[in-house]
């Protein structure tokens, strides 16, 4: 099974920002979690703070992945 999970803005700031509400992990540690977790889905991700460039990221894999989670 081949998934992507598209994350939007701020979600770069993870570890870094108001670590009392939100921990100390960073984006890149959960999806390494996720990834140990079920290790037999090919998982990709991506991040970005526009709008635009998640729409763009979205039609680029449209089609050539069984999933897509948007967060």
């Amino acid at each position: 099974m081949k998934l992507i999970i598209i994350n939007g803005p701020n979600l770069n700031l993870l570890g870094i920002r108001e670590k009392a509400i939100y921990g100390d992990a960073t984006l890149d540690n959960l999806i390494g979690d996720l990834k140990k977790k079920y290790p037999s889905v090919n998982l990709e991700h991506y991040q970005s703070n526009f709008e635009g460039e998640l729409i763009e990221k979205i039609q680029e894999v449209g089609f050539n992945y069984d999933g897509i989670i948007i967060n």
